[in-house]
């Protein structure tokens, strides 16, 4: 059996590898180590992920297709018919959920400012302070899969109140559906997006979606850039009425010129919420075992159906 990963190290961090099984490193779709043909397990890179699912047309053999990342929006579909696809679900919780808690305690604390003030050598205090507090607040978390639950686990000893919602609700779980956003917008202080990027979440965060959050209210986006319209997050920022701290962009990368860069209300990242030097190694000890239950005729697990 033929298996492409996308990185050499990558051999050492699989874990042991079944008998039988050919390991090639395929780093980029231009860089490719022999024909796609006679591939069954195929471990695509993280980037120039567009470019990669061209090769798939080429892989008659190809069986499955285990992401190294959470989002599977690229993919969705494009695996063919003889193929599974798999994503990273649990890899990133971590990451992702560390970063959630630092742009919000930053942002509520008002670190960019500082920072600011920092590069100025201007002493802000009377600007900034007293800064907000996360203590006391009520976040919503939109998204309650298993980062949602990682990000829920550390925001506890912060004395927040904590609302997750999901597609379906969970009543056993404290888990209110989608359709009771315009409900639970008004009541909540901080509003967490860490959602796939599906049809039914493409522009999730639309006008209404904004102007049903409070006065004061912080949204961040962890999720992907079109979960938000971008112009209508834009026009909401702008009236300095709520506050924002985003990961993702859209359009990514975010142009020099575009007036989020520019919105003291916005603390701004490029997309580094699961960019960690933890990541290689617990994404490919998931690859591994996925592999190795392949190989062993075993079901595999974190399967993408319908773009979840």
């Amino acid at each position: 059996m033929k298996v492409w990963i996308p990185h050499e190290h990558g051999r050492d961090l699989l874990g042991g590898v079944p008998d039988g099984v050919t390991l090639e490193v395929a780093p980029t779709p231009d860089k490719l180590p022999s024909d796609p043909a006679g591939v069954e397990f195929w471990v695509p890179p993280f980037l120039a992920q567009a470019d990669a699912v061209t090769i798939i047309p080429r892989m008659p053999d190809l069986r499955v297709v285990q992401l190294l990342s959470a989002g599977a929006e690229t993919w969705v579909g494009k695996v063919g018919p003889e193929a599974t696809l798999h994503d990273a679900r649990g890899v990133h919780d971590s990451s992702t959920a560390e970063w959630v808690m630092t742009a919000v305690l930053s942002s509520l604390r008002a670190f960019p400012g500082f920072a600011r003030a920092q590069a100025r050598r201007e002493w802000s205090y009377d600007t900034y302070a007293p800064t907000d507090e996360l203590a006391g607040k009520h976040v919503l978390i939109v998204g309650a899969g298993s980062i949602g639950a990682a990000l829920r686990a550390r925001l506890e000893p912060f004395d927040v109140r904590v609302t997750g919602v999901a597609r379906t609700a969970r009543p056993d779980e404290g888990v209110h559906a989608v359709a009771e956003l315009p409900r639970l917008l008004p009541e909540a202080d901080v509003v967490v997006l860490i959602v796939p990027l599906t049809d039914a979440t493409r522009g999730l965060v639309d006008a209404g979606f904004l102007a049903a959050m409070k006065d004061g209210a912080l949204l961040v986006n962890a999720a992907r850039g079109p979960v938000a319209d971008t112009d209508a997050l834009v026009e909401a920022l702008g009236t300095g009425r709520i506050s924002a701290a985003i990961d993702v962009t859209e359009p990514e990368p975010l142009p020099a010129d575009h007036p989020l860069w520019d919105m003291p209300n916005v603390l701004l990242t490029p997309h580094v919420g699961g960019s960690v030097r933890g990541l290689l190694p617990r994404a490919y000890r998931l690859a591994g075992e996925q592999l190795r239950r392949y190989a062993a005729g075993e079901p595999l697990v974190n399967e993408v159906v319908d773009g979840y």
